[in-house]
């Protein structure tokens, strides 16, 4: 019998459970994950993410001495970066005494991202640079056809922009959308989306490994950057308002994506892993 230490947390309630293992020893498995993302069997949440030391990562070739956010889909599948997840992870890493002062630095499988805390608690992450593929990408979703903008924020974007007819909200997300493997050898995040003014926008996503989350950072970015690109820009703030609240964006001027919103650490406990 397993029993391990947990934390549960969420930006704006894109919801994740949280294990510290400093030394790498628990090594969760993919069924493990499975079954602590469950939210009738387990804690919980849309993701997984692990606190451990930088050094006990053979594939991290930066800092040893950081902090690395290992991230695991809610189907225990690896993923590259989660906006919400770094934002909850450096959250988690101030509350525990684990980093302290309004900057801090972690490892990711995107590479290092930096992180500060705002005065008002928000945490903003900074993505890198955001990347676009200049030919839209075909795929079906919600019972229909569709033409996405490719866009890269350390891990892959399907951008669809809604026209007047579409209704945002009656979108049938339950099934996963088809994209088409050239483009999207691993499977990537979708992002539907509606403008509400010039410099904010609304969207529903579907995330790879999860399905439809009430919000998703990366995806956040991705078309907020894509909303700049169409229209000629490099830099800007964009608004962006997710079922579950409210980020902004904004694209300083050497392309890099800054991430802010809330964070929050909301439980603690213990949870008994099924029998191997």
């Amino acid at each position: 019998m397993r029993t391990w230490t947990y934390a549960k947390g969420h930006g704006t309630l894109n919801d994740f459970v949280i294990i510290h293992d400093r030394q790498a020893l628990l090594n969760p498995t993919a069924d493990d994950v499975r079954f602590l993302c469950d939210r009738r069997r387990g804690v919980g949440g849309d993701g997984l993410l692990r606190v451990t030391k930088a050094d006990r990562c053979p594939d991290w070739t930066g800092p040893r001495d950081l902090w690395f956010m290992d991230y695991r889909n809610a189907d225990g599948s690896t993923a590259e970066m989660c906006g919400n997840g770094a934002r909850v992870f450096v959250r988690y890493l101030l509350d525990e005494d684990l980093a302290g002062g309004d900057r801090v630095d972690i490892a990711t499988r995107a590479g290092l991202v930096h992180a500060r805390v705002g005065r008002d608690g928000s945490i903003t992450v900074v993505l890198g640079r955001p990347r676009r593929d200049g030919e839209p990408a075909a795929l079906q979703a919600a019972g229909r056809a569709w033409l996405a903008d490719v866009v890269d924020v350390g891990n892959p974007h399907a951008v669809v922009w809604l026209d007047g007819t579409d209704d945002l909200d009656a979108l049938d997300l339950c099934q996963a959308p088809a994209l088409p493997a050239d483009r999207y050898p691993a499977g990537g995040n979708v992002e539907f989306v509606r403008p509400i003014d010039p410099g904010h926008l609304r969207l529903r996503v579907w995330e790879r490994g999860v399905g439809e989350t009430r919000s998703c950072g990366t995806g956040v970015v991705a078309v907020a950057f894509d909303h700049l690109a169409r229209q000629g820009l490099t830099s800007g703030t964009v608004a962006v308002t997710t079922p579950g609240g409210d980020l902004a964006v904004r694209l300083d001027e050497d392309g890099r994506a800054h991430l802010t919103g809330p964070a929050v650490i909301v439980a603690r406990g213990q949870v008994t892993l099924p029998s191997c």
